[in-house]
């Protein structure tokens, strides 16, 4: 696997609006910082490869970034990104509409099937659901 096609795919999902907001950020170096190879990485070369990746994100695009990192990605490793993707979409709030596109974009472009994809999106509404506070009333 290329760590860097991995990372890729996190960071073209996260910023595919243009905007890597503060929320998006934090969860995609989170989303890194635990995961082997990156969990030996020192900050110094994370930089290095958010700050290539963030180039050639801006030179290609999210979708062109998406598609050369996904050939660089077995099976699993693209399963494995798409739920990373999913997860780091979800770290400010439920999924908008342009954030489903986006996934749905994304598990075209990796060739996941629904049989992949729909189980990760349910376990992230468990795991971004409201736990403590109850749901506002209309």
């Amino acid at each position: 696997m290329s760590a860097s096609a991995f990372a890729a795919i996190a960071l073209a999902a996260v910023a595919w609006d243009g905007v890597l907001s503060r929320a998006g950020s934090r969860a995609l170096r989170h989303s890194l910082d635990y995961r082997p190879p990156f969990d030996r990485y020192g900050d110094a070369r994370m930089v290095e490869l958010m700050d290539g990746l963030l180039a050639d994100l801006r030179r290609q695009g999210p979708q062109h970034l998406m598609v050369e990192a996904a050939a660089d990605l077995d099976a699993n490793q693209r399963a494995t990104a798409y739920a990373v993707a999913a997860e780091i979409m979800r770290s400010d709030g439920p999924l908008q509409d342009d954030e489903r596109n986006i996934l749905a974009n994304l598990a075209e472009t990796l060739a996941l099937t629904p049989a992949v994809t729909e189980p990760v999106l349910a376990v992230m509404d468990l795991l971004h659901a409201r736990v403590l506070d109850p749901p506002a009333e209309a």
